[in-house]
Parts: structure tokens; sequence; C-alpha cells
């Protein structure tokens, strides 16, 4: 199985307020709200992680590949495709 570095394991109640006609359709469809609420807030969590260490790293990921443009990859001549 592989780590949700986002889980705790552990449940917490919260209240939300959501539209009246969404929460209807989702219950007439037998969808779990929190499963969906916490997938959903899971992956918009990990997209905002994942934005902010590209734009605090993208001047090392540039610096880096300028590196890689001007002197080739490293052990290239040892690559088998």
């Amino acid at each position: 199985m592989k780590h949700d570095p986002i889980a705790s394991g552990k449940r917490k109640s919260v209240n939300l307020s959501l539209d009246t006609g969404v929460v209807a359709a989702a219950r007439e469809a037998g969808i779990n709200l929190s499963q969906v609420s916490e997938a959903a807030l899971r992956k918009a969590a990990k997209e905002e992680r994942d934005r902010r260490w590209r734009e605090e790293n993208r001047e090392w990921a540039e610096s880096v590949n300028r590196w890689v443009e001007e002197n080739g990859l490293p052990l290239e001549r040892y690559r088998l495709f």
C-alpha cells in the first residue's frame, strides 16, 4: 500500500455548507458525501502542494536544465536506449 503523506488515519467531524440541490442529487445517486469530499480535498491539497514545490524550486530546475543542455546527461554514454 502506498503511503499517503496527507492522511493521518484519524477522523474529524466538520461542518460543511453545500448547495441543497447538490446534496439531494448526491444522495439520490447513492454517493457518500464524506468520501467524495475527502477525496476532492486530498486532490486539491496535493495539487496545491505540488504547485508550491514547482514554484519554490523553479530556479533550481531551470539551472539543472541549462546545465544538461550545455553539458549533456551525466553517464549518457552508458545508456542502452
